[in-house]
């Protein structure tokens, strides 16, 4: 199930396929044809358990996941998204996550940044925001 609240043309969605949002914030953003996903992290849905525990490859592979989750509810898909901001616990972690976040875009990749950062919410390892065209 997902859900979208419109406001003028804003709309917020919400899917219960990826995690809920931790804080005042919404899933993902629908303004035109753009879409703005929240920084996805690589919790279960409906839980608060990350995927794989500490292991930053099974949290990336969850995070890739949901963020799936998030762009088809919005009317998007991963071949559309045009930029991607990758948060890292521990840069020590780049080649893994870029391992599997490569799978998901295998052509035409978007563009994207990476930082690394002193923590996470809820200590991930590994938080992707993304920007899409629906």
């Amino acid at each position: 199930m997902h859900t979208v609240v419109a406001a003028a043309d804003k709309e917020c969605i919400s899917t219960d396929k990826a995690p809920g949002a931790v804080g005042p914030y919404s899933q993902a953003v629908k303004t035109g044809n753009m879409l703005f996903l929240s920084g996805q992290i690589g919790l279960i849905p409906g839980t608060k358990d990350f995927a794989g525990g500490d292991d930053v490859e099974a949290q990336t592979q969850q995070v890739m996941q949901n963020m799936g989750a998030t762009l088809t509810a919005g009317g998007s898909s991963f071949d559309k998204v045009i930029k991607t901001t990758v948060l890292l616990a521990d840069m020590e972690d780049f080649q893994k996550v870029n391992a599997v976040y490569g799978k998901f875009f295998p052509e035409n990749p978007p563009a994207r940044a990476c930082f690394a950062v002193k923590t996470l919410p809820l200590n991930a390892r590994v938080e992707i925001e993304a920007v899409a065209v629906v």
